[in-house]
Order: C-alpha cells, then structure tokens, then sequence
C-alpha cells in the first residue's frame, strides 16, 4: 500500500520503469518526466529532488490539481470543476475527497521526512455547497504534527471564497520498510 509520493519508494516498486531498464539514460528519461510532471503540477523546485522519482500520482495528474503552496503545516492546491462533475453536472463529492487527500498525504509525507513514510488512515469529508463550474481551491492546514500521527484540516471554496466542503485526514507516519 504505496503512494506514489511516498519518499523511498520508487513509481511502480518492482518492475518499474526505472528498473526495468539498466542503464542510467533510461531512469534519467523517467525521472526527467516527473520533473516536468512537477513543474505542470506547481510543485516549488525545492521539492522536485524529493519527488523526482515519483511524480504526483496519476489521478493527481488526471483531476487537474495544481499545486500553490506546500510545507507540512499548510498545502494550498487548486482542482479544475469541469472534467470532475457527476451526473447532475456540479463537482462530485469524490472528487472533493481526492483532493483533500492529496493535499493532507502531500502535507504528512513532508512532515514524515526522507527516511519516513505517511500512510492515510482515515479521511472524512463534509459537504456544505455545491458548485457547477470554476476552479475550487484546497486550502489544508495541520491539526497535529506528531511524531506517529498527523492530521490535517482540508477546506475546500469556490471563486467567491464559499465553503464548499470541509475533510479532516489522518496519517500514520512509519519508518519506510516498516
């Protein structure tokens, strides 16, 4: 049970692109690709040797989500409305949670450092607004920054700075390889 940002842990664990081929150009040739990943995502450049070899995670990349802020204490990312609509065309409830998830797990693997890993535990979401269009902002501040737990406060607005949901997760932080 593996994220993709979790430092220490390689895109795909075994078998993957970077291991898959022996000589460097070829992991240089992937880890080039997250770079430019990170670079689309908004990820600050003092966090691109850190996620070099993992990039942001594929549903971060397909829900649109942008990054403008990052440190454990506050994450601040944006998610595109369109393309992340359900069936009566507002932002599907599902997609509030993924980015709330993203921004508290980003925000914990952080505080965990490079020799630790964060591992979501629980997440809930309240829903307050709906909303049919725009972009949402995540705005995720720390609760808890434990040595073993964190947990993290995400609220999510509109354009018009509107409350559209509130989710509080918890991550578990280990020693990777734990």
């Amino acid at each position: 049970m593996m994220d993709n940002f979790t430092p220490g842990q390689p895109a795909g664990e075994a078998g993957s692109a970077v291991e898959a081929h022996s000589d460097d150009e070829a992991g240089t040739a992937v880890e080039m690709q997250f770079r430019d990943e990170l670079f689309a995502a908004g990820v600050p450049e003092h966090l691109h040797d850190w996620l070099a070899g993992y990039g942001i995670g594929a549903l971060v990349v397909k829900m649109g989500i942008r990054f403008l802020e990052m440190s454990p204490e506050r994450t601040v990312a944006t998610m595109p409305v369109e393309g992340n609509t359900q069936v009566a065309g507002i932002l599907h409830g599902g997609a509030h949670v993924v980015l709330a998830e993203t921004l508290g797990s980003f925000a914990a693997g952080m505080h965990a450092g490079p020799s630790r890993q964060a591992l979501g535990i629980e997440v809930g979401a309240t829903h307050h607004r709906a909303v049919a269009s725009g972009t949402v902002t995540g705005t995720c501040t720390a609760i808890h920054l434990g040595r073993t737990l964190t947990t993290h406060e995400i609220v999510m607005t509109d354009e018009q700075g509107r409350r559209l949901s509130t989710a509080r997760i918890t991550n578990l932080i280990r020693d990777i390889g734990a």
